[in-house]
């Protein structure tokens, strides 16, 4: 749902292709072979809303890498979340996971990551952008989404806008900020072809360190590590889930995004629980990981104690 826009905002005076709005995501179209989209780090986006009273899967901005200069024009109380990316207001650090007031005139800058890829800004009410199937998520390449409607990054010159009021600002308990220690333990649940690879190639998965690739993005992360080996070697394409973890022909690891195709045709070892996912969207390339199996079980126990802690915040 699109609103009006207010007057003043934000002014982008410098943006990269990596900055772009997100909300919750795009649902109920892959029968149309349109992806999900939505920000990668969900758990951040949700608290940045969180902190401001807003809807959970407002649309907010998600800043990868930094890189982003924007101008303050109207008073306002806004929030951040996420990565380190060096934030400062005026020149004085921002940390995040926090809201934060700011005032006309004032200059707000994320430089590069030092903890983690990609952090969160939300405004009051959610940013303003026009809803295209449902959603006002970005995703370049459907032409979809993004301030306007055709799924293009964030460009300098451009204005962001919001309706709320940011009334109701809250508090973290620290206890629950997370926490992006190096070389994560990312859960996995285990797929219907798990059986097809070697015993080597399992042994391998959940023992050895993978490291992500320079080749990833919003579709994939790319894994470098040992050859895994799958005696499967056709199948019939099908529906690909958020964090599905298939593997190609050269035998390394794909984890596949919220930018991802709608099917696919390679062997997977699983999915990733949505934990997981959120916390690989703050890996950078050349960061180490471990992948740790967890029942389906367990893993969906865990996710409603997460969601938990929105529901009685």
């Amino acid at each position: 749902m699109s609103h009006s826009p207010t007057t003043g905002g934000l002014r982008v005076e410098r943006s990269t292709p990596f900055i772009q709005l997100q909300d919750a995501g795009r649902y109920g179209v892959r029968h149309l072979g349109v992806t999900q989209s939505g920000a990668l780090d969900w758990i951040s986006m949700y608290w940045a809303n969180w902190l401001l009273g807003n809807a959970l899967g407002a649309a907010v901005l998600e800043i990868t890498l930094g890189n982003l200069n924007l101008i303050c024009e109207q008073d306002a109380c806004l929030a951040l979340t996420g990565a380190d990316l060096g934030a400062s207001l005026d020149g004085q650090p921002l940390a995040p996971w926090r809201s934060f007031n700011v005032r006309q005139g004032q200059q707000l800058k994320f430089a590069q990551p030092r903890h983690g890829a990609r952090a969160y800004l939300a405004a009051p009410g959610g940013f303003n952008a026009p809803s295209v199937l449902g959603s006002c998520a970005s995703i370049a390449r459907e032409e979809l989404g993004g301030l306007q409607g055709n799924g293009k990054p964030l460009a300098a010159g451009e204005r962001l806008t919001w309706t709320g009021t940011g009334l109701h600002q809250r508090v973290m308990d620290e206890r629950l900020i997370p926490v992006f220690t190096p070389s994560p333990r990312l859960q996995l649940v285990m797929g219907a072809q798990i059986g097809d690879f070697s015993g080597q190639s399992l042994f391998d998965v959940f023992n050895d360190a993978w490291k992500i690739d320079s080749r990833s993005d919003r579709m994939g992360m790319r894994l470098l590590g040992p050859k895994l080996h799958c005696r499967r070697s056709s199948m019939v394409s099908e529906g690909i889930p958020l964090g599905a973890v298939q593997v190609p022909p050269d035998g390394q690891p794909i984890v596949l995004l919220n930018d991802r195709q709608t099917i696919g045709g390679y062997p997977r070892l699983g999915a990733l629980t949505p934990q997981a996912v959120a916390r690989l969207a703050q890996c950078l390339p050349g960061e180490e990981l471990r992948l740790v199996p967890v029942q389906q079980e367990s893993a969906q126990d865990a996710h409603r104690r997460l969601l938990d802690q929105w529901r009685h915040g």
